[in-house]
């Protein structure tokens, strides 16, 4: 925003200094008037008769007073500037930063030293966002480069399939038109579950009273035929939850979690537990599964975008697009809530949500989510 040249903050903090002293030297001589030269006789003989009048008082005080005056203006600019500047120095740094990082450069850190006094917890609060904002930077940049390579694969391999259909007319063309049903199912799926990913990220949606068990009930029905072709177990329980928030996205969230615990399973003979509650003013959601053990340095990257992890990676009908939890940290971020994972000893996660907590409404209305 182009603005007009003024007086920089050192020029009016030295102008303030000084303008301070001069009013306090002035001050001091009314002091003196007031309460001493007024006293003095105004007389040739002065105060019994032995002392000088009023008259030669001040004329011998007033230049005396003149150059203590000047020497109070003269000496509040120079020391004011040179303070001001003192004070004024973790700013110029601050200003540097923050142009570096206007033009790019958000890796250069203030790291101002001393001790805690407002300027340095203002550079403190200013590394802080520009560590937060390199590392937001950096997360959307493999976003980017991952979302153009999961996309490229489906193109990809259409466009070789139509090269094989077109130079071989005699290949089965029913197996090459249900390769490309799968292939473009798969790029589909690929684009809402970006979309919807964006979608929860602005966080722009109406936020209604939303009973998270019974958004637990639906998820588990739509997921149960594919938790018994596993010979999966699939409970859940706990009683109303409700939260303010999307019922649309907080479904898919819910939904992203179970099949996740389904999927990332035992081959055969696993279990899958929803529960929903209330803790103080929080709800509550866990969703938790056996499986193989999951390595506690793959648990902090599970919530980024296209990050399987080699031990979770599917090849069948079920695999993802790798993001199922992505999705899910994004909705419960756009709702104000929490998300933790925890691997179990045994195998498997245990996924808690913690959602703000909204008050019951009695009407019938606010026993359902709305759709």
């Amino acid at each position: 925003m182009p603005r007009r040249p003024g007086p920089s903050a050192r020029l009016k903090l030295a102008l303030s200094y000084a303008g301070f002293l001069a009013v306090a030297g002035a001050l001091l001589l009314a002091v003196v008037w007031v309460f001493l030269l007024r006293y003095v006789p105004d007389n040739t003989k002065g105060l019994l008769g032995i002392s000088p009048n009023r008259y030669l008082l001040v004329r011998t005080f007033a230049p005396a007073a003149a150059v203590a005056m000047a020497f109070l203006l003269v000496f509040g600019l120079v020391g004011g500037w040179v303070l001001a500047g003192r004070m004024l120095a973790p700013l110029t740094r601050i200003t540097d930063a923050a142009r570096r990082a206007g033009a790019g450069s958000l890796s250069h850190r203030v790291r101002m030293e001393g001790r805690r006094d407002e300027f340095r917890e203002l550079a403190d609060a200013f590394d802080a966002m520009l560590e937060q904002l390199e590392s937001h930077v950096a997360e959307q940049r493999r976003f980017a480069a991952n979302a153009s390579h999961e996309l490229r694969t489906p193109l990809a391999i259409s466009r070789t399939l139509l090269d094989v259909a077109r130079r071989d007319p005699d290949r089965d063309r029913d197996a090459l038109l249900e390769r490309m049903q799968v292939v473009n199912t798969r790029a589909i799926d690929l684009t809402e579950a970006l979309l919807l990913l964006a979608r929860s990220d602005r966080g722009g949606f109406t936020r209604e009273n939303v009973d998270l068990s019974l958004l637990a009930e639906e998820a588990a029905e739509s997921l149960l035929h594919l938790a018994e072709q596993r010979g999966i177990t699939l409970d859940v329980t706990g009683g109303a939850t409700r939260t303010p928030g999307s019922a649309e996205l907080l479904l898919r969230m819910v939904t992203n979690l179970v099949q996740n615990a389904v999927v990332h399973n035992l081959p055969a003979g696993g279990s899958v537990t929803v529960h929903t509650g209330t803790e103080h003013d929080t709800s509550v959601l866990r969703v938790e599964n056996t499986g193989h053990p999951v390595p506690a340095d793959l648990v902090p990257i599970l919530t980024e975008a296209f990050q399987r992890g080699t031990e979770r990676v599917r090849t069948d009908e079920h695999a993802g697009v790798g993001l199922g939890l992505a999705i899910v940290h994004s909705v419960v971020r756009a709702h104000g809530g929490t998300l933790d994972l925890v691997p179990r000893p045994a195998g498997g996660l245990l996924v808690t949500v913690r959602l703000p907590g909204a008050p019951v409404d009695p009407s019938p209305e606010g026993r359902h989510p709305a759709r």
